[in-house]
């Protein structure tokens, strides 16, 4: 099977590599309290977004697309940009009943988003290279949920002092800043959103 993998499949095994690294620092952070590892585990998301945006171009500029690529990245997309933000949350003190609602919501919308793409990409490229525009934001777009939680790191708000606190709404508890990942993930599903593709 490696023998059939593409230079661009390496990068975007690369991208995969990064998020499984971002969730087992997240999970060290957890364990440890250590916030070094903290911020190691935000810095795989930018890191693997660089590997997602030159697997494509690796990809245009051999002329070696390929269905099997196409899973790849978006089997490597859903580690990097859906379950290690999740992680990183959940280790940043979000671990309320509400909070895992959000989270898990947050990582299906992305699955599903990926998903939708896998299908659809052919009908929307219409033949050309790549497609025109994104069906939902894309999914890398949560690079942005992971610098919010850099930047709380960096202030000490994490844990107890994550920004908003948390609001107990019958036996379970809820951090208003989860709610950012169920806007996220609810951008993704949008069919009427439509981002141009760069």
């Amino acid at each position: 099977m490696v023998r059939d993998f593409h230079l661009a499949d390496f990068l975007t095994l690369c991208n995969a590599a990064c998020g499984v690294a971002g969730v087992f620092l997240a999970m060290l952070f957890a364990v440890e309290g250590d916030t070094r590892f903290f911020y190691l585990a935000a810095a795989m998301a930018p890191v693997a977004f660089i590997f997602d945006v030159f697997d494509g171009k690796v990809a245009r500029w051999r002329n070696q697309h390929s269905a099997l690529g196409r899973e790849l990245d978006s089997l490597a997309d859903i580690i990097s940009f859906g379950l290690a933000p999740a992680a990183l949350a959940f280790a940043a003190g979000m671990r309320g009943g509400w909070d895992w609602v959000a989270l898990i919501y947050f990582v299906c919308c992305g699955v599903s988003r990926l998903a939708r793409y896998n299908v659809t990409a052919e009908t929307l490229s219409e033949g050309a290279a790549k497609v025109p525009y994104f069906e939902g934001t894309p999914i890398p777009t949560s690079v942005l949920l992971t610098a919010v939680l850099a930047f709380a790191a960096w202030q000490g708000r994490l844990g107890d002092q994550l920004y908003g606190g948390v609001w107990q709404l019958g036996p379970w508890g809820l951090h208003p800043l989860s709610l950012l990942f169920v806007l996220s993930g609810t951008l993704m599903l949008s069919k009427t959103l439509r981002i141009p593709k760069l």
